[in-house]
């Protein structure tokens, strides 16, 4: 699914994203990556979307490396990605259901189909009920519950989530992540970024994986967060 073989991400004005990454990631896993405000989570995922190449070291996703200038593959690979960033990037004026029908416009996905994935998508998430709304006229939870419906549309091999809580109340914030669990199968992996670790502190056979100044400190599998922790 994702390999990454030393890996560091300098950015261009000298900042030092990431460090010598290591990270080998499975079909059919949860993984939440967790780490302080800036630690790199989110250039990990930035990584793994292919918006930025690795300065050193190799990273593959779904058994394809990202290189520069080969923007046919990186489209081909992207395709078979569900992206759920901090901003949401919806369009206003457009409906919860056509925002999720633009999400798939160039999977060469049949229109008739394309309905039907918006349609199902939308009542996963539980806004059935408001897929003909105008999205400027939904609350910041639903605006949120309407990008995941466009990310699970595409069934994808693979969803990122980064910090899919963060705006969100305690209840709110367990409700999101549970909805972004239930599309976990097989061979479809979720990786989830967060700073909220109380949220996360019961799981069970999750992948945790922190990151710290760019560096990974600690990847366990099959643990809980509070045996992780000790």
């Amino acid at each position: 699914m994702i390999k990454a073989n030393d890996v560091s991400l300098i950015y261009q004005d000298g900042t030092k994203a990431l460090r010598n990454v290591n990270l080998d990631i499975k079909p059919g896993e949860l993984v939440y990556i967790t780490g302080p405000s800036g630690s790199g989570k989110t250039s990990l995922l930035k990584l793994i979307m292919g918006m930025e190449y690795p300065t050193t070291g190799n990273i593959r996703v779904l058994g394809n490396s990202f290189k520069k200038n080969n923007t046919g593959k990186i489209r081909k690979i992207r395709k078979r990605i569900g992206p759920v960033f901090q901003e949401f990037k919806l369009i206003e004026g457009r409906t919860a259901f056509e925002n999720v029908m633009i999400g798939m416009r160039f999977l060469g996905i049949k229109p008739k189909q394309m309905k039907q994935r918006a349609h199902e998508s939308l009542e996963k998430v539980g806004l059935g009920h408001k897929k003909l709304s105008k999205v400027e006229n939904l609350s910041w939870g639903e605006s949120q519950r309407v990008a995941i419906a466009r990310a699970v549309a595409r069934k994808p091999a693979l969803i990122l989530a980064d910090e899919p809580t963060g705006n969100l109340d305690y209840d709110n914030a367990i409700n999101i992540l549970q909805l972004l669990k239930s599309f976990i199968e097989k061979d479809t992996s979720i990786i989830i970024t967060t700073h909220a670790t109380h949220l996360i502190k019961d799981e069970q056979n999750a992948t945790f994986i922190q990151v710290n100044k760019g560096e990974i400190t600690v990847d366990r599998r099959g643990k809980s967060y509070e045996k992780l922790s000790v």
